[in-house]
Parts: structure tokens; C-alpha cells; sequence
């Protein structure tokens, strides 16, 4: 039996009663799309939460935001699996971590 709050289901599953390996996806983003905006919105930078640094982060919070978009497509098929999603935000995170490194490193003379 599925229980939870119908923001957070799947729209498919809304509509048929069948569950699919994308409707964990939805869910998953409906979340982080609200710990990204304290809110639910689709004006990325006017709705963000203050405590996130939006000038340093803006390249990698539009990645996210682009992420997030793709996992609430309304089908099931258009989304991502959530093992391309933690990919993708692995990725995103080593290159955040590799444009740090670069970006705090001392050019030698």
C-alpha cells in the first residue's frame, strides 16, 4: 500500500495505480526542489533559501535545478532512473570539488 503526502507521489501513479522504478525520482526531487527553495516554485534564483550562497554556486545550483526538472516530467519514461540521478549529482559534486581545488591553488613562480 502506498501512503504519503500526494505532492510528493508520482503523477503516473496518480493516474494508473501502478508504481514504476521512476516514481522514487519524483519524489526524490519533489524533496530536493523544497530544501533548495523552502518553497514550492519554478523562479530558481528569486526563490532559493538565504542560507545558500547563490553567486559562488549559480553554475552548479542551474545543474541542480536542470536535474530536478528532468525527474518531475509529469511521464514516468522521460525521467532519469535514481541510479542516473546519483551519478549525475556524484558527478557534480567532484567537479565542484575539482574546480575548488584548482580555484584555491597557488599558481607557481
Amino acid at each position: 500500500m502506498v501512503q504519503g503526502t500526494i505532492g510528493y507521489l508520482d503523477p503516473e501513479y496518480l493516474q494508473t495505480s501502478q508504481l514504476t522504478e521512476k516514481s522514487d525520482v519524483y519524489s526524490f526531487e519533489v524533496v530536493l526542489v523544497e530544501l533548495l527553495t523552502g518553497e514550492k516554485d519554478n523562479h530558481l534564483f528569486e526563490v532559493l533559501d538565504d542560507n545558500i550562497d547563490t553567486e559562488r554556486n549559480a553554475e552548479q545550483l542551474k545543474e541542480v535545478a536542470m536535474l530536478a526538472k528532468r525527474c518531475l516530467n509529469v511521464k514516468g519514461e522521460d525521467r532519469p532512473t535514481m541510479k542516473e540521478v546519483a551519478l549525475e549529482l556524484e558527478e557534480m559534486s567532484l567537479s565542484t570539488r575539482h574546480s575548488r581545488v584548482l580555484l584555491n591553488s597557488k599558481p607557481k613562480l
